[in-house]
């Protein structure tokens, strides 16, 4: 029997940043179980021109909602300044190159790039910025940096993107849960800890006793 979790989400979403420690606490119950989990980047937003007035508003005002919601800190002063281009894409291609690296250090690079955006107020859309979190992360620097550029890890986050697309999802945070090939949906959005952690161990009981 196969089973793992897939962690479907965007390092650049907000409401994945609220969901984070409800994704920590699920994940380390899967984890306890002998199921894994595999993080799926989704790509909120590739691309892209810098932000207008009104849409750096629109997306502060989400900010605000899931923090009153989740309690999650975030800088909102100076927050995406004038200029700034809302591209997840190398936020995303950072953590599946990392992914390929070293998998179990992947999370700890995906929390720094949260922490470092909303928390910090860091662009994480530069290189730069990526390469030096995912050394605080435990990467080589230079390793991490070479294969992050190269055009197999620009292709892999493409295709994650598009299998994403392809699966119908439209929202994130989005956790799946998968047996034998088959997927069944856990949270498509954020919900909180109390109302996810007795599904999941629904989940995983009927893994024992399938066995």
């Amino acid at each position: 029997m196969t089973d793992r979790l897939l962690y479907v989400m965007d390092p650049m979403c907000s409401w994945c940043w609220g969901f984070a420690p409800v994704a920590e606490a699920l994940i380390a119950q899967a984890a306890a179980a002998g199921v894994p989990t595999r993080l799926v980047p989704g790509g909120l937003r590739s691309g892209g021109s810098a932000l207008d007035a009104s849409t750096r508003k629109y997306i502060l005002e989400h900010w605000q909602a899931v923090h009153e919601a989740t309690g999650q800190a975030f800088r909102f002063d100076g927050a995406m300044p004038d200029g700034f281009v809302y591209d997840t894409e190398p936020a995303c291609r950072a953590l599946v190159a990392a992914r390929a690296l070293d998998g179990e250090r992947v999370w700890a690079l995906l929390g720094l790039i949260q922490q470092a955006f909303y928390e910090q107020g860091v662009d994480v859309t530069r290189a730069p910025q990526l390469v030096e979190l995912a050394a605080q992360a435990g990467y080589d620097r230079e390793r991490f940096a070479q294969h992050f550029a190269e055009h197999d890890v620009r292709a892999a986050t493409a295709a994650d993107f598009a299998w994403v697309q392809d699966l119908g999802i439209a929202g994130f945070p989005t956790l799946l849960a998968e047996r034998n090939g088959q997927l069944a949906l856990l949270t498509n959005g954020y919900q909180p800890l109390d109302s996810l952690q007795p599904l999941l161990g629904r989940w995983l009981e009927r893994r024992s006793t399938c066995a």
